[in-house]
């Protein structure tokens, strides 16, 4: 099988895309099946060649736009948030503490 160009698959119907890609995973399913039990496959190169088009196929898919109608979205209704504490004086003391390093602070009360 000679790699399937994307422009070829888009001429495709999506009842043919879809029998393509069924027939193209049944068609990878024997060759990893092979390879799993050793015996000689006649392309080691086909399963990324079967991997890439089924690939293809999919993209081509998800591209052809769906008659379905578009879904009405809401607005997210969010919480108001309550304004940040500012560090009361005790908090900034135990942090200078736990803080391992040369420096000494000084903190002085207003």
């Amino acid at each position: 099988m000679t790699k399937i160009k994307a422009r070829d698959l888009r001429k495709l119907s999506k009842e043919e895309l879809s029998a393509k890609l069924l027939d193209l995973r049944k068609d990878l399913i024997k060759v990893n099946a092979q390879r799993s039990t050793g015996t000689a496959i006649e392309n080691p190169g086909r399963i990324k060649q079967v991997r890439k088009t089924i690939a293809r196929i999919l993209t081509i898919i998800n591209e052809k736009p769906t008659k379905a109608e578009p879904v009405k979205v809401e607005p997210v209704k969010t919480k108001k948030l309550k304004p940040k504490k500012e560090a009361s004086e005790n908090q900034w003391v135990k942090y200078a503490l736990s803080v391992d390093c040369l420096k000494t602070y000084v903190f002085v009360k207003p």
